[in-house]
This record gives C-alpha cells, sequence and structure tokens, in this order.
C-alpha cells in the first residue's frame, strides 16, 4: 500500500496559488542549474536533480510514499539562495564577547516578555515542571531566547530551505556531513507532514528549518515533541503548552537531571612565566561534565561558592574580547542546555535570562 505525501486535494489546491506567489516558470534543465539564476528563490524543479531523484526513490521504497506526489511537490519547492548565504561561516572578527552575546538576551523586552508568558501559560509550565523535573523558568528563558516567546519564529518555508540545504549546502569543510544531515531532516519533514495530515509546503520556520515557538528541527519533533495541551496533535506553532512540553521533553532526553544545580562560578590560578597552567587541559573537552572537583581544583580551578559532593562538572570559559574571560563550572544540566545550541554562550545567556525572569516575576507577579 502507499501513501501520498499529503493529500491529494491539498496538492491540488496548493499548486495554482504557488505559481501565482513565485511566479515563476519551472526549469527545464535535466541536471541541477547551479548558476546565479538558480538562487534567486525561485523554484528550480527539483524534481529533475538526479540527487533529488534518488531521495524520492528512498522515500518510496523505505516509508511507502507516493512517487508521483513527491515529484510534484519538489517541483513546487524553491531554491533560497538566502539560506546558502546564511549558512557560510561568518568572516574571522573580533574576539567572541560574552558580554555584548548577553546583552542581547538578557534585556527588559525578554524579561517582561518571560513574566507574562510565565503568568499566561503558569499551568502547563508547573505541570511540566512536575512531571519532567525542569523549572518553570529553564523552559521560559529557551523559548524567550529562541523566538521571543513565539514572535518571531521565522518565514521561511521550511521545504525549500531544507530542500536547498540538503542538496546544495555552501562549500565547507563539513558539506557532506552538513548535507546529509539536511536529507534526514528533509526526511523527517515528510513524514512529519503525512504523519500529521498537514501539507508540507504550509510549514514555516528559520532559514535553516526550525518551526515554532521552540525552533524544533523536524527530527527532534518527531523524536521530542510532546502534545502537552491534550488536543490529539503535535503542534509546536500554536500551542505554547505543546511548546512548554516539548521543550523539557528534550532536555530530559538530553539528559536533564531532576533537582540538580547548573552552573557554579569559578576562578583559575594564574598562569606560569611560559604562558601554561594545568587548568588549560580542561578547556575544550567537550559538552559533557565529567571532572571531578578534586581533579579541576588540582589543576588550579577553584569554585567560589561551595559545590555539592559526588558531582562531575566541566570548565566553561566565556571570552569577553579584550578583558579577562568568565569561568564557570557547569554540571549535567548546563551541558544538557546545550544540546539545545551547541554553545556555552548560548547554554549560559538561558541559565542568565531564567534567573532574572524567575526575580522579576517575585518582584511583580
Amino acid at each position: 500500500m502507499t501513501f501520498s505525501v499529503f493529500p491529494q486535494h491539498v496538492l491540488r489546491s496548493t499548486t495554482l496559488a504557488l505559481s501565482l506567489t513565485l511566479g515563476v516558470a519551472c526549469a527545464s534543465a535535466a541536471e541541477p542549474e547551479r548558476s546565479a539564476s538558480a538562487r534567486t528563490g525561485q523554484l528550480a524543479d527539483f524534481s529533475r536533480w538526479q540527487e533529488v531523484g534518488d531521495f524520492i526513490d528512498l522515500m518510496v521504497t523505505r516509508h511507502g510514499f507516493d512517487r508521483t506526489a513527491l515529484e510534484e511537490l519538489f517541483r513546487q519547492t524553491a531554491y533560497i539562495e538566502r539560506t546558502v548565504q546564511l549558512m557560510k561561516p561568518a568572516p574571522a572578527s573580533r574576539p567572541k564577547n560574552w558580554k555584548a552575546y548577553r546583552a542581547r538576551f538578557v534585556e527588559p523586552v525578554r524579561i517582561n516578555g518571560g513574566v507574562r508568558f510565565w503568568n499566561e501559560n503558569a499551568e502547563a509550565l508547573a505541570r511540566a515542571e512536575s512531571q519532567f523535573g525542569v523549572p518553570a523558568e529553564i523552559i521560559v528563558a529557551i523559548i524567550g531566547v529562541e523566538t521571543l516567546y513565539g514572535r518571531y519564529t521565522g518565514n521561511f518555508r521550511v521545504m525549500d530551505v531544507i530542500t536547498t540545504l540538503a542538496f546544495d549546502y555552501p562549500d565547507t569543510p563539513t558539506r557532506t556531513a552538513r548535507m546529509a544531515y539536511f536529507r534526514g531532516e528533509l526526511e523527517n519533514t515528510l513524514l512529519y507532514a503525512r504523519d500529521s495530515k498537514i501539507d508540507p509546503l504550509s510549514l514555516t520556520g528559520s532559514y535553516a528549518g526550525a518551526i515554532g515557538w521552540p525552533q524544533f528541527m523536524p527530527g527532534s519533533i518527531r523524536g521530542y515533541a510532546v502534545d502537552f495541551d491534550g488536543d490529539g496533535k503535535i503542534d509546536l506553532r500554536n500551542s505554547p503548552a505543546d511548546a512548554i512540553g516539548s521543550v523539557a521533553s528534550f532536555l530530559v532526553k538530553h539528559g536533564w537531571r531532576r533537582g540538580e544545580p547548573i552552573v557554579f562560578p569559578a576562578s583559575v590560578s594564574a598562569k606560569d612565566g611560559a604562558g601554561a597552567q594545568a587548568w588549560d587541559s580542561f578547556i575544550n573537552q567537550g559538552l559533557e561534565a565529567k571532572f571531578s572537583v578534586t581533579d579541576l581544583k588540582a589543576a588550579g580551578v577553584l569554585p567560589t561558592t561551595p559545590l555539592p559532593d559526588n558531582m562531575l562538572f566541566g570548565l566553561v570559559d566565556l571570552q569577553n574580547g579584550d578583558e579577562a574571560p568568565e569561568f564557570w563550572l557547569g554540571a549535567a544540566n548546563f551541558f544538557a542546555i546545550t544540546m539545545y545550541n551547541r554553545s556555552f554562550f548560548y547554554a549560559m545567556s538561558v541559565v542568565d535570562l531564567s534567573r532574572s525572569v524567575r526575580s522579576a516575576r517575585a518582584i511583580n507577579p
């Protein structure tokens, strides 16, 4: 038995609207035309690309999709040059600056918005905290950092940007791996749309294809998202409750530990005359809490507050441009946050915003 990528009445009803909206004809080349004319957000007739044809074969044999429906879908999918440009590595510039990064996210608009979001969704947040063990303020802060509580969720068509990146990722050292990743996300996009009985062309999100209030990639939606409002479907675009439960679910499945702390301030001993120090060996050791307090102290890492017994930590260095960096000791829960975005800056901004929102709400509930 085969299954259409989405209902045929949806396919028929969207074809004319898409052609009118995009205002361009399909490309006629049998092989992908990667010239400037194909990089303007126009229909590229991806169905004629050999790599796309191979992908369609996979979806038909592995998941039982209807070949004709998939070919029609990819004829309606646009090549987005802007997403290719945005994926290129940023040019070397000034040193990383934690204080400047923090100021973008721990600021009055996000703090006040976080208080409102918490008050408006207090029941769902309390239920998520009880069920998953993730504090409400952490959930609030992640949604605040990601989309300013649903205000900015992106207006790129997910099919367009993920297809573009799956088959024409920019020329970087990681191009092959990244194209494989986005082909996996394209597979998940089609499966998610079919399972949810929605038109995949209706999905909008970031320039990389992240969707909804919490900015989940399609694979994360299928792997970690939950129906937290009990309406029988997962909707991260319109349901704050689903977003709240899904963020908590994601963190738990990436190592969040109920009731444990997140991060502690620390300092390091000065370097010797040769510019070396034992604590250097604890820098850039991955996104994992794996060092004992005894080993860290022996290397000159000095916690500035008491630490819990029998916990492991990772040394977090936050670069401050030309100023001295900040040092912190991240526990397992800190590194669970980095699984959302693999950045110490990101995780620490979530922690700081969460604290600020909780304090502001205590003052003005």
